[in-house]
C-alpha cells in the first residue's frame, strides 16, 4: 500500500476518536556538542520533515495528548512540557494535504498547541511510528537545509524565543545536562540558548545564589588544566524554582 493510500485507511480508522480541529505539537529540545537540537520526523508521505505532533482525542486533557504523542511518534516520556503558544492561521495544512480530497477531515482548518520541552537526547531510545521513515534529532544549525512541513518551522523558532525569555525566571538544565556537570558546561547551556556569551563570574556567582547546585565531592578528570568541582541540580529546590520563579536571578 503506498504511503497515501495507508494514511487515507487510517484516518477513516481514527476520525472518530480525535478532535477533529485539534492538535498538539511540541518542540523537544535537546543539547548536545555545544549546540541545541531538535527531535523531528521525517515522514513517508511527501519526504518532508514535521515536529512529532498528533490529534488531541475527545476524552483527552491537553497535557496528556503532548505526552501520549511523543511517547507513540517518538518513544520519549517523562519529559518536562511547557505549553508555550497556539498557532491558528487559516490554510495551515491544506498545501501540505493537497493531494487529498477537500473532505478529508485533517485538510480542514485546526488550531494546534504548541509545547516545548526539555530532553537529553542520550536518554532517548527513539522509535519510528507507522507514518515515518525517521526520527532523528537535527541541531538547529542545520535546520535550514531541510524542508519542513507546515508552519512547523515557524512553531520551532517561536518555541526558541519562548525558550530563551523563560530562562531569565526559570530555571534550565535539569532535563538537558548529564547528572553530573561542570559550571563551565552549564554556563555554555545557558549560552548556546541565548545565543550570546556571558560573564563566567557574574553567571557563577548568579547560578550559585539560586540554591539549585549541589556541589559533589568530585572534579572532571582528564583536562589539560585545574579539574574543575562537579555539580549536579537539588531536585527538590530546582522543582520550587520551577513552580514559582527565580528570586534572586
Amino acid at each position: 500500500m503506498d504511503p497515501q493510500q495507508q494514511f487515507l485507511k487510517k484516518s477513516e480508522e481514527a476520525k472518530d476518536l480525535f478532535i477533529p480541529h485539534l492538535s498538539t505539537d511540541p518542540v523537544v529540545f535537546g543539547f548536545d556538542q555545544s549546540e541545541l537540537k531538535v527531535l523531528l520526523l521525517q515522514m513517508t508521505y511527501r519526504k518532508q520533515w514535521l515536529l512529532p505532533g498528533g490529534y488531541v482525542k475527545k476524552d483527552e486533557d491537553l497535557d496528556a495528548a503532548a505526552e501520549r504523542v511523543l511517547r507513540e511518534r517518538a518513544g520519549i516520556s517523562d519529559v518536562y512540557l511547557e505549553e508555550f503558544a497556539v498557532f491558528g492561521k487559516k490554510n495551515r495544512s491544506e498545501f501540505y494535504f493537497e493531494d487529498f480530497d477537500e473532505s478529508l477531515w485533517h485538510k480542514q482548518r485546526f488550531i494546534s498547541i504548541g509545547y516545548y520541552a526539555l530532553y537529553n537526547p542520550d536518554n532517548a531510545n527513539l522509535i519510528i511510528d507507522e507514518f515515518s521513515e525517521k526520527c532523528e534529532w537535527i541541531y538547529l544549525s542545520q535546520l535550514s537545509e531541510i524542508e519542513l512541513a507546515m508552519d512547523h518551522r515557524e512553531i520551532i523558532e517561536k518555541a526558541l524565543l519562548t525558550l530563551r525569555e523563560r530562562i531569565s525566571y526559570k530555571p534550565i538544565g535539569y532535563n538537558l545536562l548529564p547528572e553530573k556537570f561542570t559550571l563551565s558546561e552549564l554556563q555554555k547551556l545557558y549560552e548556546t540558548i541565548l545565543g550570546k556569551e556571558l560573564n563566567r563570574g557574574n553567571f557563577y556567582r548568579k547560578i550559585k545564589n539560586l540554591g539549585i547546585l549541589r556541589k559533589l565531592d568530585e572534579q572532571r578528570r582528564g583536562g589539560a588544566h585545574k579539574s574543575p568541582d562537579l555539580y549536579s541540580f537539588d531536585e527538590e529546590n530546582y522543582k520550587k524554582a520551577l513552580e514559582n520563579g527565580l528570586n534572586n536571578w
